[in-house]
């Protein structure tokens, strides 16, 4: 594998349900394709975008006349059907939980089962549209079904399995954000995989270094967590993203560019 130890930054640009009174995020169309873009000039690689329901296909040609970040498709709580403008949008990636949705915001609350059969349906449509799908992992039990879709031979064209673990998102489907949680779920991954992590809440920056010094990649943004630290709002997703550019670097781990990334995920 080419660039194996560069650092594949993604960025979230969606509001924080965590934090609604930080205002830092993109509103609208034209605030979230300038944002990409400075993004990707901060040092991301990756965005994962909740687009907009029927202005999908026009956001993403705009991004791609500005840079080649690779675009992940959001909203993976919603069902197939409610996605379909995203599938035409011809997103690189799209996120599929690999298990049930079980969160709980302030403002709203998430209950939504990802039974089998949908994930199978997800495997065909991703396929035939040549999208690849970024699996959302939200414990050990996501594995056991990233397992049983390779066995039936449903993913053979997307080696390697693109993987965003998550953890201290409340709810259900919680976990703790700390070392042990995420070593335990390293020796559970399968080997064709290569994973970022998500970290909800005060305790990010102190799992995600330790991640990014492991050889695992970090997801960060408004969405996730909107401070450079505890009480100071970042001015922006580029500056979150900046933060941990510099933070890689002083740990002597290279940051990846979009083309160098897309070799690394198989794109």
């Amino acid at each position: 594998m080419l660039y194996p130890n560069k650092l594949i930054i993604t960025a979230t640009l969606a509001k924080s349900y965590i934090s609604l009174d930080v205002n830092n995020w993109p509103h609208n169309p034209n605030e979230m394709v300038e944002d990409v873009v400075k993004c990707y000039e901060a040092g991301a690689s990756v965005v994962h975008l909740h687009l907009p329901s029927g202005e999908e296909s026009e956001i993403v040609k705009r991004i791609r006349e500005r840079c080649d970040i690779i675009i992940q498709a959001g909203f993976s709580a919603r069902s197939i059907h409610d996605r379909e403008s995203s599938f035409k949008a011809r997103p690189e990636m799209m996120s599929v939980a690999l298990n049930h949705h079980a969160l709980s915001f302030p403002s709203k609350t998430l209950n939504v089962l990802h039974p089998l059969e949908e994930l199978e349906e997800y495997c065909k449509k991703l396929k035939d549209l040549s999208i690849k799908p970024a699996w959302e992992v939200w414990g050990t039990g996501s594995f056991w079904n990233l397992n049983y879709l390779c066995d039936k031979s449903l993913l053979d064209w997307a080696n390697p399995h693109i993987l965003t673990l998550f953890f201290n998102w409340p709810g259900g489907t919680w976990s703790p954000p700390n070392y042990d949680e995420y070593m335990h779920r390293k020796n559970y991954m399968r080997e064709d995989c290569i994973h970022s992590v998500s970290v909800m809440g005060d305790e990010q920056m102190k799992l995600l270094v330790f991640v990014l010094t492991h050889g695992g990649n970090i997801r960060v943004g408004t969405e996730d967590y909107p401070f450079l630290k505890k009480g100071k709002p970042a001015i922006d997703n580029a500056e979150l993203v900046k933060n941990y550019v510099s933070i890689s670097k002083h740990v002597g781990r290279e940051v990846a560019d979009p083309s160098e990334a897309r070799k690394i995920l198989g794109l």
